[in-house]
C-alpha cells in the first residue's frame, strides 16, 4: 500500500464521501490500489505521491483539462494575473473581455453571467430562467449536477433520475416541496417531452438538456425540442459543461444546428482553473436583475483570464480537430484490439471528444472486467478506464504506447472471460458504479 492509498483511507474518516466529487472516489477506479492523489501533474503525465509516474489516457481532470495538465500558456497568464492581484474591492476587467469573447462566439446570446463551477451555473441559469417565465417545473434531460432543483425528481419517483448518467441518487436534504418541480425525459424520445407538455401545460417554465453527450440527436430530435420551447413560451437551456469547447470553439450546440435560450458553459474552458458561464439571449438574462445572484468568488480573476487563455490557445492551434482526430485513433485501436484478440468490444464513436468503449461479451460481473483492465493497465503505467478525455497534450506517442500495453491487456482479459476467472485475477475489490457510501 503507497502513500496515496493511505492518506485516501485516512481521508474516508474526516472528509464524508472521500472526496469533494463522486467522479475522482478511488472505488469507482480500482479499489484498495488507485494512487488516489498526485504530486505534479504536466501535459497528460502525473505523479503520485510515492513518485511514480502515469500517461492519463483516462478522464483529464474529469473533462476540465482540454489542453493538458498545467499548460504554460495558460498558466503564464494566470500566474501574471496572481502577481498582479486575483481579487480587489474593484472589478477584474477580464470578466467585461471574456463576456464580449463568448458573445462573439454565440451571436445569438446578448448577455453573460458566471460562476466557478458546473453545477453552481447550470443552477444559475435554471434560477434566471424560473424568473424570466415566472413557472416553476422544469422538464429536463440528462445529468446536470447536485443541485436541490434536480434531485428533486427523485423525490417523487426513486428511480427518476436513472438513465440520466449517475444512478441512486438520494435526495436527502432536499426539500419535500420541491416534489414534482423536476420531470425527466430521455434523450431522443421527444415523445416523453410531448407527453409532459400535455399533462402539466405552460406550468414547464423551463426545459434543460445537455444538447449531446455520447449520442448524436437523431430525428430532428433538438429542433422539435425547440419548437416545444417555442409553443410553451419555456427558457430552452442547453447545459455544455462538458460538452463546449471539444469539438467547437464554444457550444457543441454550433455543430448541431439548434441555438438555445441560454447555453452553460465550464470545465475546458479554463483549463482546470475554476469558471463557469451563463451565456443567454438579452431578454432572458436581463431576469437576472430581479432575481438575487451574487457570490464574492464570482467575480475572482483567476478564473477569467485562464478562460481567456484556454479560448484563446483552442482557436489557435485549431485544438477541436486535434481533439476529433485523437478520439476517433483511440477508437480504431479498441476496435482493432478486440478483433486481434477475438474479444468482442463496442465504442462509442458518436462524441470523438469524449470516448467509452465496453467489453461486449456474457460474463455475469461485467465491472470485473472493467476493474480488470484498469488494475493491468495500471501496472504498465496507464490511468485507463472505458472512459477516454481528449486532450490537446495527448499524441501519437501516446497513442502507441498505450495500443502496445493495452493489446496485452485485452489478451489477458480474453483468455480470463474464456476461462471465467476474471476474479481471480483482481487484487482487491471490484469496482464501484453509481452513488454509494463509503464508510
Amino acid at each position: 500500500m503507497g502513500k496515496g492509498q493511505e492518506l485516501w483511507n485516512k481521508a474516508k474518516k474526516i472528509i464524508p464521501g472521500g472526496s469533494q466529487l463522486l467522479s475522482k472516489r478511488s472505488e469507482m477506479f480500482l479499489p484498495d490500489q488507485w494512487p488516489s492523489y498526485y504530486s505534479k501533474a504536466s501535459g497528460c503525465e502525473i505523479t503520485d505521491l510515492d513518485g511514480r509516474k502515469y500517461t492519463d489516457m483516462c478522464i483529464m481532470g474529469v473533462g476540465a483539462n482540454i489542453l493538458g495538465y498545467a499548460d504554460p500558456d495558460v498558466n503564464t497568464a494566470v500566474k501574471k494575473k496572481v502577481d498582479d492581484g486575483n481579487m480587489s474591492t474593484l472589478n477584474c476587467p477580464e470578466e467585461v473581455e471574456l463576456a464580449e469573447k463568448l458573445l462573439s462566439l454565440d451571436n445569438w446570446a446578448g448577455g453573460v453571467r458566471y460562476t466557478r463551477t458546473g453545477g453552481e451555473t447550470v443552477g444559475v441559469a435554471v434560477r434566471i430562467a424560473r424568473a424570466h417565465t415566472k413557472r416553476d417545473v422544469v422538464a429536463f434531460c440528462g445529468y446536470h449536477g447536485w443541485q436541490d432543483w434536480y434531485l428533486a425528481t427523485n423525490l417523487k419517483d426513486k428511480n427518476g433520475l436513472n438513465g440520466h448518467l449517475i444512478a441512486g441518487l438520494e435526495p436527502n436534504g432536499v426539500p419535500k416541496a420541491l416534489s414534482g418541480t423536476a420531470l425527466p425525459f430521455h434523450y431522443n424520445k421527444i415523445e416523453e417531452l410531448e407527453a409532459l407538455v400535455a399533462k402539466h401545460g405552460k406550468q414547464i417554465g423551463v426545459i434543460v438538456m445537455e444538447p449531446m453527450r455520447d449520442k448524436l440527436p437523431q430525428n430532428d430530435f433538438l429542433k422539435k425540442v425547440r419548437k416545444i420551447a417555442d409553443e410553451t413560451g419555456a427558457v430552452l437551456i442547453f447545459d455544455e459543461i462538458t460538452s463546449a469547447f471539444r469539438e467547437t470553439a464554444g457550444g457543441i450546440h454550433k455543430k448541431l444546428g439548434v441555438e438555445p435560450d441560454i447555453a452553460t458553459y465550464g470545465k475546458a474552458m479554463g483549463n482546470g482553473y475554476a469558471i463557469g458561464a451563463v451565456v443567454g439571449k438579452a431578454e432572458v438574462m436581463d431576469a437576472a436583475q430581479t432575481s438575487f445572484i451574487s457570490s464574492t468568488f464570482w467575480t475572482e480573476g483567476i478564473g477569467p483570464t485562464a478562460a481567456l487563455a484556454t479560448i484563446a490557445k483552442l482557436e489557435k492551434k485549431n485544438v477541436p480537430a486535434h481533439v476529433v482526430k485523437t478520439g476517433n485513433a483511440m477508437g480504431d485501436i479498441w476496435e482493432k484490439l478486440g478483433e486481434d484478440v477475438g474479444l468482442p468490444v463496442h465504442v462509442d464513436r458518436q462524441f470523438p471528444g469524449i470516448m467509452h468503449f465496453g467489453f461486449d461479451v456474457e460474463y455475469a460481473n461485467k465491472r470485473a472486467i472493467d476493474t480488470l483492465f484498469t488494475q493491468e493497465m495500471l501496472a504498465r503505467g496507464f490511468l485507463a478506464t472505458g472512459g477516454f478525455y481528449v486532450s490537446y497534450a495527448h499524441k501519437q506517442e501516446h497513442l502507441d504506447r498505450y495500443s502496445a500495453a493495452a493489446g496485452e491487456v485485452f489478451k489477458l482479459i480474453a483468455s480470463a472471460v474464456k476461462e471465467k476467472k476474471v476474479e481471480k485475477l483482481l487484487k482487491g475489490p471490484v469496482a464501484h458504479s453509481g452513488f454509494q457510501r463509503l464508510t
